[in-house]
């Protein structure tokens, strides 16, 4: 008899063993089934989580990427070895000559018609001493600039090359030998690289550029529109920088024009004539 309990107990042992055995593994398997990721969100508990996060948050701060703006000091004399007085020179010669005949082919060849341009003599004539200018606008043909800046400056200011702007072009498109690269840069265009970001050398000398209480153009969208101007694109934060670190305060007069892209649409070799522009100059 004894010998039957014992075996009879081992078979219920055995068969609860078996009954464990297998609810285990059916719970396992609807666990793993409704498990999150390894590392997705809500696997590690909260204080983990936490953690982590507050070192992602570490490392975005602590680094200098292009998605996070830190301040970074630049000298009026910054690049001061490559402004030698021969580029200087020629400067004030070619900066003239080139607005001088924009103007004409802006007011001679097309037909031009400016609102508010005397916001933009007052800054040009009458801001403070070493006070920066910063002028945006939108960007629809690759003649924006010189044409719509030299359409609406007067003479005496087309011929001072020393107090007209600064602007920056694409390496790729300014830059791409060595007689384009000295026609722009006789024509005080700066170079950046496309894709280098806001902290690169030449928004670096567009900086120094502000801080010796001169005048830089920007077009905000970093290229030009794709619909012909009836929209605007998303501005780039290479401005915000620029207002950011520079030494002073720049004063910002924003304008829009209408127009250019008939004049030299995308694609287009030599601009068109018999066209109208129209420049609004808004409040600074």
């Amino acid at each position: 008899m004894s010998i039957r309990l014992i075996d009879r107990g081992d078979l219920w042992k055995s068969k609860a063993r078996s009954l464990q055995l297998r609810l285990r593994d059916r719970f396992r398997v609807a666990v793993d089934r409704h498990r999150p990721p390894m590392f997705g969100d809500g696997y590690f508990s909260a204080t983990l989580q936490r953690w982590l996060q507050r070192y992602r948050d570490f490392r975005r701060e602590s680094l200098p990427s292009s998605s996070s703006f830190y301040r970074k000091r630049v000298g009026k004399d910054f690049n001061a070895e490559e402004d030698s007085a021969i580029l200087r020179m020629l400067q004030a010669v070619a900066v003239p000559v080139i607005g001088s005949v924009c103007h004409v082919f802006m007011h001679g060849l097309n037909s031009v018609q400016v609102y508010g341009a005397e916001k933009l003599h007052d800054a040009l004539l009458n801001r403070p001493k070493g006070k920066p200018l910063l002028t945006v606008s939108n960007h629809v043909a690759s003649v924006d600039d010189p044409f719509v800046i030299a359409s609406v400056l007067p003479r005496n200011v087309l011929l001072d090359a020393q107090n007209l702007r600064w602007t920056l072009c694409a390496t790729d498109r300014c830059f791409t030998n060595p007689v384009a690269s000295a026609f722009f840069r006789c024509g005080k265009v700066l170079p950046v690289s496309r894709g280098d970001g806001i902290y690169q050398k030449g928004m670096d000398m567009a900086i120094s550029k502000l801080n010796s209480g001169g005048w830089v153009h920007i077009f905000p969208e970093g290229s030009r529109s794709r619909d012909g101007g009836k929209t605007l694109g998303s501005p780039k934060r290479g401005v915000g920088r620029l207002v950011l670190d520079a030494d002073n305060i720049p004063m910002v007069v924003p304008f829009v024009h209408m127009g250019m892209q008939d004049i030299m649409p995308i694609g287009a070799k030599i601009p068109g004539i018999g066209k109208t522009v129209r420049t609004l100059w808004l409040i600074n």
